[in-house]
């Protein structure tokens, strides 16, 4: 297994950092990595669409050992906006409230947040790709029903209030595999008495892998070309 090192063999297993760009699917950029390198690929933890940051890619044999790098610890950063409910739980979607927000010391927000570190119970967002009864929640939510959800058991290592200016929080998180970020956002809003959304998420970091060292697709053709690899039509 390689991380991304030439001579490139992408069917015997690769490790690549993707910066997933704002606006696309995780599996669209499966797709474009797929069609690039012509063969198998799958990724270790995907990232809402309006999300941007990490994503880890799998080739070849090295798809088997994607559950071991979905098992690593993973960083977020994202702002939190108060006052605004969505039915997505982010900025993605339909506005269903919207409160006026207490005024707050950047004390009082930063206790507000670490009340959800440690071991914490969540209940995914209803526009989410866990499955509940086989069928997967947002083509319940797409459909206009809402689900009985069980809470999740999550761990949160750490919140840290990067700034608070009324009504956005910046935080950044670190937590295991599972945890859902627009929950946080949505149960930090509660919380605080006047609901809240997710604004925006960049995953920063997967295990040792950093947004700052990761590829954008432009790049990766490019090495792709130089190395003398088949072109993607």
């Amino acid at each position: 297994m390689i991380w991304l090192q030439e001579p490139f063999d992408f069917a015997a297993g690769a490790i690549l950092n993707f910066r997933k760009p704002l606006g696309k699917s995780s599996f669209w950029v499966v797709k474009q990595v797929r069609r690039m390198i012509n063969t198998k690929v799958g990724h270790a933890g995907t990232l809402d669409p309006f999300a941007g940051g990490v994503l880890l890619l799998c080739t070849g044999k090295a798809t088997k050992q994607v559950s071991q790098f979905m098992d690593l610890e993973k960083v977020y950063s994202g702002e939190i906006q108060l006052g605004i409910v969505t039915n997505t739980d982010d900025v993605t979607g339909t506005i269903t409230n919207q409160s006026d927000v207490p005024v707050f010391t950047f004390d009082e927000i930063n206790k507000i947040c670490q009340e959800f570190t440690g071991d914490i119970y969540q209940i995914p967002p209803m526009f989410s790709a866990k499955k509940v009864k086989g069928k997967r929640l947002y083509k319940s939510a797409r459909a206009g029903l809402i689900v009985e959800r069980k809470p999740s058991l999550v761990h949160i290592e750490e919140i840290r209030v990067l700034s608070y200016k009324a009504p956005v929080i910046s935080i950044e998180v670190r937590c295991s595999k599972g945890t859902y970020i627009r929950s946080l956002a949505r149960d930090i809003g509660e919380k605080a008495g006047c609901g809240a959304h997710l604004k925006t998420l960049e995953r920063t970091k997967i295990g040792n892998f950093k947004v700052k060292d990761s590829l954008t697709l432009e790049k990766f053709r490019l090495l792709l070309e130089k190395a003398g690899v088949v072109k993607d039509d």
